[in-house]
């Protein structure tokens, strides 16, 4: 871990640094306009001759004014710091000090990605437990079945080949159709995306007892059921928790996905959309790296689980 520390610095520095190089020339066009309003003087002809122009070839003859693209109030590319700075104004400062937030009212204020990311977070742990238990039920069945092996798991592989953001309108008519609405469809367009991880990995941790051992049970009179709790299901588990790791990443993704086309005012999906129709990219931005964290700390805390229940097991973690 401490081996590591400095070339993940490295990276994150060479990333940040890339980052503000190329904020300058995807908000030049902008930054001369503001510039000129405050009466610069700006090469490259007028406004409208600029909007045409080449963003690199602005920059390149104006770079004295080329910095303002970091301050921005509406950048195309907002910068890190602008990132920055609005996380920690939609988090410790609007909960410890806002008269919305919980310091003040005793609840997370709706401006806050606390509260956004807590509804989201809701929906995709729900999602999340509807997908791995299908996709843990459907495994043992492909096991034991020929039958659901030939029949169900193609079927469940091309229903991942239909993108999720065609098929979540269709969810979220149908399920408000019948009175189902709140956290439910969100967490059915989750489970849709988690559960198939899942399945592969379960599928493939089930059969992973080689001939040998499965031989040995037999010759033991167990049966099938004995076989899935003494052989199969200890075999599954590094295959499980590893599939663990991609669905619930997946069904962050799902969750998100799920709160655009339902015009949710909560969660960090709403969170984005507000801030695509106000042109608020700061507010998309920052949304965007609180998923991120939600998803690091989520996988952390399964890969917590994996490496505990491995050394209850009795494997090295």
């Amino acid at each position: 871990m401490k081996g590591a520390f400095l070339p993940v610095l490295t990276v994150v520095i060479a990333i940040i640094g890339l980052w503000y190089l190329a904020a300058i020339p995807m908000n030049i066009k902008e930054t001369l306009t503001e510039a000129e309003r405050a009466g610069a003087t700006i090469s490259g002809g007028t406004a409208v001759e600029r909007r045409d122009a080449g963003n690199i070839a602005l920059t390149l003859r104006n770079l004295d004014l080329a910095a303002g693209g970091w301050a921005l109030e509406r950048p195309r590319l907002p910068a890190p710091h602008q990132v920055a700075v609005e996380l920690y104004d939609s988090t410790i400062d609007e909960e410890l000090f806002s008269r919305r937030g919980i310091v003040q009212s005793g609840e997370f204020s709706n401006r806050s990605l606390v509260y956004h990311g807590g509804v989201t977070l809701a929906a995709t742990l729900l999602g999340f437990a509807i997908g791995t238990g299908l996709g843990i039920l459907l495994a043992i069945g492909i096991v034991h079945n020929r039958t659901m092996d030939m029949s169900v798991m193609p079927w469940a592989i091309v229903s991942q080949a239909v993108p999720i953001i065609a098929i979540a309108p269709m969810i979220i008519v149908v399920l408000y159709s019948v009175g189902l609405q709140g956290i439910l469809p969100k967490a059915v367009i989750s489970a849709y995306l988690s559960f198939f991880p899942v399945v592969v990995g379960m599928v493939k941790g089930l059969r992973s007892p080689d001939a040998i051992q499965r031989d040995l049970l037999r010759t033991y009179n167990a049966t099938d059921a004995q076989t899935l709790r003494k052989l199969r299901l200890p075999a599954s588990v590094p295959y499980l928790f590893a599939s663990l790791k991609i669905g619930i990443s997946a069904s962050l993704v799902g969750a998100i996905v799920g709160e655009l086309p339902t015009g949710a005012v909560a969660g960090l999906g709403a969170r984005m959309l507000a801030g695509s129709y106000y042109g608020q990219t700061v507010q998309i931005w920052s949304a965007l790296f609180t998923a991120a964290l939600l998803a690091a700390a989520l996988v952390w805390a399964i890969g917590l689980i994996e490496r505990r229940t491995l050394r209850a097991m009795g494997s090295p973690a």
